[in-house]
């Protein structure tokens, strides 16, 4: 095998290349200078985003991630620079989004001194990451950077930090080619798919008289928009949606019946209550969807399709958990269900909209009063882009009114801070979504205070 003389910080450009980057968010420091001064040669395969703050750094790259489906890129330097990341590692992980945030640390001699920037950010940054990993040897960073994408993507997406010393940047070693990473021992991403519990659940679906279907991100994650889509028309069922799943299903399709959750629409929430078989497809029953645990659809079967095990039977007890990637587990299930036509329990759904309409809708969208309300913002939104834009919202009452009232007609079209609910998260990650979707229009919607906590982040458009 042929070699050639890299330096650390090469090997990292080469690597980010390797995977497919074409675009990186990230704000310099003293201990990852050297990564820098080498992206200079780079320039012309990579795109380099100088944000105004770390934090607007890794909600840029969430943006990108979500819009294009890639995993984001995030460079800052050590100690300050990189706890500023925590924030957006902790929305990322809880939001399954893929990103490799690498920062500079101090020399590997210098480690556990309390040297000049230096902070223990592996220890910090554990239980926010789905991985992460210390480099103080330049030889390591080919492999490790192929097993950090493979993680941030594989399975359900998380984040992942690498941090590298700053001597490892500066080491010249025998760089002998990058190979992509598809395998890390004893980390199982897609689990073998069992058919009796397909089976089970086949026979619920077939067996129900008013069957919901409760749809979230993972359906757009496993990309099984098509799948999902083949799933509910066959069994003829309704489907509601969480904020994450929002685009999965164009919103306009017969069969979507809303939004769930605390700031959703009437007849989902109550007719959860009443189906005979709720089938979760990709969502994990946050609080913010179930309410009460203890009278959430008690008088329902439980058929819960993840990816991740450990969300299965973590909220609400499944009588059929269905472990897989949706992208594949829902064809078996849609090869095994009978096609049937539920236009009269679609009725119910659609009786329960108009009311909702008529007593609290209606006034929202079109208001008597002279004064705009939000929801008469997101209409003329609407009318405007019809439901081709990409939507990047903060975090508060906007961000429902907006997940409530937008139309999409895509998939990725719906970018916000779901689980962990970050105000400051909207202006970055509408800078990454558009570079994650240069070819759509972005719109941000953004409260009064969280445009105050990455306002900087203003500056980064202006000078891109």
């Amino acid at each position: 095998m042929e070699t050639k003389q890299l330096t650390g910080s090469q090997a990292v450009l080469e690597a980010c290349i390797a995977e497919g980057v074409d675009t990186i968010f990230g704000y310099p420091g003293g201990a990852i200078m050297p990564i820098y001064d080498a992206l200079y040669d780079y320039k012309e395969k990579l795109q380099h985003i100088l944000v105004r703050h770390e934090q607007g750094g890794i909600h840029a790259g969430q943006g990108y991630a979500r819009t294009s489906g890639k995993v984001g890129v995030v460079f800052a330097t050590s100690g300050p620079g990189a706890t500023n990341l925590v924030t957006g590692l902790a929305d990322a992980m809880i939001d399954s989004t893929p990103l490799v945030c690498i920062t500079g640390q101090v020399f590997a001699h210098l480690l556990g001194t309390d040297a000049f920037q230096e902070t223990d950010i592996i220890n910090i940054t554990m239980p926010v990451t789905k991985w992460n990993y210390q480099i103080t040897d330049a030889t390591e960073i080919p492999h490790i950077l192929a097993k950090a994408f493979y993680l941030a993507r594989s399975g359900r997406p998380g984040p992942v930090l690498i941090d590298i010393s700053k001597n490892a940047q500066f080491q010249s070693f025998d760089y002998e080619g990058y190979t992509v990473c598809n395998h890390v021992r004893s980390y199982r991403p897609k689990p073998i798919i069992r058919k009796e519990y397909i089976d089970e659940a086949v026979q619920l679906i077939n067996e129900a008289k008013k069957p919901l279907v409760i749809f979230g991100q993972g359906v757009i994650l496993g990309k099984a928009e098509k799948e999902f889509k083949k799933f509910i028309e066959k069994s003829g069922m309704p489907a509601a949606w969480t904020i994450l799943g929002l685009s999965a299903l164009p919103t306009d399709h017969p069969q979507n019946v809303g939004m769930l959750g605390m700031h959703g629409n009437y007849g989902p929430n109550v007719l959860t209550n009443e189906c005979d078989v709720l089938i979760a497809v990709g969502m994990r029953f946050d609080d913010r969807v179930t309410g009460r645990l203890d009278k959430y659809a008690k008088q329902a079967k439980i058929i819960h399709l993840d990816i991740d095990p450990s969300e299965i039977d973590k909220n609400v007890l499944a009588h059929v958990g269905v472990w897989g990637d949706c992208k594949e587990t829902l064809p078996l299930l849609t090869m095994g269900i009978e096609q049937k036509d539920r236009t009269e329990w679609l009725n119910v759904f659609a009786g329960y909209a108009k009311e909702e309409y008529e007593q609290c809708i209606k006034e929202e969208m079109h208001p008597t009063s002279e004064q705009m309300s939000m929801a008469e913002v997101i209409r003329t939104v609407n009318e405007i882009t019809k439901g081709d834009a990409v939507m990047v919202t903060d975090v508060g009452q906007h961000q429902m009114v907006t997940c409530r009232y937008a139309k999409f007609n895509q998939t990725r079209s719906n970018v916000t801070s779901g689980g962990l609910g970050t105000m400051g998260f909207g202006l970055p990650a509408a800078i990454g979504a558009k570079f994650g979707a240069l070819d759509r229009t972005v719109i941000a919607v953004i409260g009064d205070g969280g445009i105050q906590m990455t306002l900087q982040e203003f500056g980064t458009i202006m000078q891109t």
